[in-house]
């Protein structure tokens, strides 16, 4: 459940954009909405030119360019030291391709993600020292690394630092420590994904005068793949990346690149940046969690097409092992949540168990994160040393909360929206109770759905979809456009591919509009035709037999005229309840139930046989009177006299209807009690 809100728009600001620069009304719109207002961000974001920022604004990248310079003219060997993810990966193959391409003597390390985990290690210096490596070059990683690169000068490798993540109170002794969040760093631009730091190194090794056209041809692929693997923002520079990159992955210059689409089924197609989300960064991930990212590295190097090939293949059934992982991993959880649901009443949740894949866990934290709109922690314990990993949502920094508690870690690194660190087992539940009080002063915003603005569905139409391709490519901090259709009748509700999808039929006044809804079967879907409900709705343009037509893909649903404020008002004071938190008399009161309101649940739930619906549609099939808080305390005290059982997973509630030979007293229910007890003041 989230509140649905509509951006700001100044229309006459607006209106002045559109018509300054020849844009239709509601591409101005947008662009207003999303802060593209002034003349140098829209000319900015409309055009195709080239990085305009010098290299050489961001602090170290001079010393860094000396000292590669100098291990380049005296035949030193370099390391790209990378990490394992898409980011790292293609940031490694690019800063190993170019030094490669101008005579150095290089080579590149990845660190096992199950072996060795995220970042510098004593072993991995310690191999590097005895093959010869005298100059190590970090990307996506490195800033954390303070203990390892002191150790590296022990044994006279020099160390230069290229990162994008959080700075520590502490920078590691290395030559050059390049990281667009030093505080002392005055680049323009901060928000750069790792490979593009490792994109500016290459710029400023070329000098002041750098052909940055013949750059972007040669390694913008790269950078596109990791810039939108790592979900940073897509505008500034990470926009010209990303752009030039899409050209190029679609011209299919890179065989490597080449391959990985081939197996993903996007041969013959336009590639977008959600297809490089969806498809190419999945499988370059799954190589890392499941030990392939250093054959990764080479297959994006690779001039055999043949084996670029082969390790696409292998890359794409290792993501299919991922998901299978994945899939198990939260299946587990599911359980966990069942048979403990006060789990997810936390402001942060955390769950740990033995046997979860570590190289899996951040993107089954992301699945979590999805279902219950609060930061999640998932890790995975193996001995007495367990790894984790986070994902936070919008407005609350996650790696904060985790730097609040690094008495308790052993490492640990990130951005606001995600995190890593490791932790002994004995040091979990402690580590719960602490992130949990830090959220308690650092509250975590509710839940929003951004709608950038209302259509009425006579407006939709194919030029309509084919104009928002000018604020392409979509991602990070510049998410694909989503509308709100508002007070649709819901006609006809029709499964596709076995059941998998639905494809859903509407009506207002003489419109109609049939849209897909991913990923939902017939059982899950709430509604029913007749309802009346609001849409939060994708446009596309889909090409069949040469013939264009809009496609409406369904994100999310709501009952038309529904009030989030009250409802998530209601959710928040009956989890605090349920925390043990302080709660005022008043509040205790509101969370009451009477007996007439225990009445009209159970009535509805013997007329119905029970429910199986999403909790938050049984409000409204009760006719929304009685409020989130109160029904779930409803639900529980019927749960405890017997007359009810309730099965609550991840994606399923489920509440069946119990024998009752005898009359129940609700006044002997320990929720009711309490909450008497905390309405009086007890």
């Amino acid at each position: 459940m989230k509140k649905w809100v509509t951006k700001k728009l100044n229309r006459d600001r607006a209106g002045a954009i559109s018509q300054r620069y020849d844009l239709p009304p509601l591409i101005a719109m947008l662009m207003d909405m999303r802060g593209i207002s002034d003349e140098e961000h829209i000319i900015e974001f409309l055009s195709n030119d080239t990085l305009t920022a010098s290299p050489f604004e961001i602090r170290d990248i001079d010393i860094a360019v000396e000292r590669i310079q100098a291990a380049i003219e005296s035949g030193e060997m370099i390391c790209v030291y990378g990490d394992f993810d898409a980011d790292g990966v293609t940031a490694t193959a690019l800063l190993y391709s170019y030094l490669s391409d101008i005579g150095a003597n290089v080579t590149f390390y990845i660190p096992s993600r199950e072996t060795e985990g995220y970042g510098m290690h004593r072993e991995s210096v310690d191999r590097l020292y005895q093959r010869g490596v005298k100059l190590i070059i970090t990307v996506d990683n490195g800033i954390a690394a303070v203990d390892e690169i002191a150790y590296a000068n022990t044994l006279g490798i020099d160390t230069v630092v290229t990162d994008h993540h959080a700075v520590g109170k502490v920078l590691p002794d290395a030559v050059a420590v390049i990281d667009p969040h030093r505080p002392d760093c005055g680049s323009s631009f901060k928000e750069l994904a790792g490979v593009g730091v490792a994109f500016k190194l290459v710029q400023a090794i070329e000098g002041e005068y750098a052909d940055v056209d013949g750059l972007l041809e040669n390694y913008s692929d790269l950078a596109a793949i990791g810039t939108v693997g790592d979900i940073v923002s897509l505008r500034g520079e990470n926009r010209v990346l990303v752009k030039n990159g899409l050209m190029h992955i679609n011209n299919g210059d890179r065989l490597g690149v080449a391959a990985l689409t081939e197996v993903s089924g996007l041969s013959g197609k336009q590639i977008s940046a959600g297809n490089l989300s969806y498809t190419l960064v999945p499988r370059i991930n799954a190589g890392g969690r499941l030990g392939l990212s250093q054959k990764s590295v080479t297959m994006l190097l690779s001039d055999d097409e043949d084996y670029a090939l082969d390790i696409a293949r292998e890359l794409s059934s290792d993501n299919v092992e991922r998901q299978q992982i994945e899939r198990d991993i939260l299946s587990d959880i599911d359980g966990l949540i069942r048979e403990n649901p006060s789990i997810v009443n936390n402001r942060i949740i955390v769950l740990y168990s033995e046997g979860w894949r570590k190289g899996v866990v951040g993107i089954v934290a992301s699945r979590v994160k999805e279902v219950y709109n609060k930061p999640v922690i998932v890790i995975s314990m193996d001995g007495d040393i367990c790894r984790a990993s986070g994902r936070s949502v919008s407005g609350f920094s996650l790696i904060d909360a985790v730097f609040a508690c690094s008495d308790l870690l052993i490492q640990s690194g990130g951005h606001p929206m995600a995190v890593g660190f490791g932790i002994l087992k004995e040091n979990i539940e402690p580590f719960i109770e602490a992130i949990n009080r830090y959220a308690a002063a650092h509250p975590v915003p509710e839940p929003v759905l951004e709608l950038d603005c209302k259509l009425n569905p006579a407006q939709l139409n194919v030029e309509l979809a084919k104009g928002l391709s000018m604020l392409e490519p979509y991602g990070a901090g510049n998410p694909t456009p989503l509308f709100g259709l508002y007070n649709m009748t819901l006609r006809e509700i029709r499964e596709v591919s076995g059941g998998k999808h639905l494809r859903l039929t509407f009506s207002r006044g003489e419109s109609i509009v049939t849209g897909m809804r991913f990923s939902t079967t017939r059982a899950e879907f709430p509604y029913h035709p007749g309802d009346k409900v609001d849409l939060a709705v994708n446009l596309e343009i889909n090409v069949y037999n040469n013939t264009e037509d809009i496609s409406v893909f369904v994100r999310d649903i709501r009952f038309a005229g529904r009030e989030e404020d009250a409802l998530l008002r209601s959710k928040a004071l009956f989890e605090a309840f349920c925390r043990g938190d302080e709660i005022t008399p008043e509040q205790a009161h509101t969370l009451i139930p009477t007996r007439e309101e225990f009445a009209v649940v159970y009535r509805f739930l013997r007329a119905n046989g029970g429910y199986r619906y999403p909790f938050d549609s049984l409000i409204y099939r009760l006719g929304g009177g009685i409020g989130y808080g109160k029904l779930r305390v409803i639900l529980e005290c019927m749960n405890e006299l017997g007359l009810i059982t309730i099965d609550e997973g991840m994606y399923e509630f489920e509440v069946r209807l119990c024998e009752v030979s005898k009359k129940v007293d609700l006044n002997t229910s320990v929720i009711i009690t309490k909450l008497r007890e905390a309405s009086r003041g007890e």
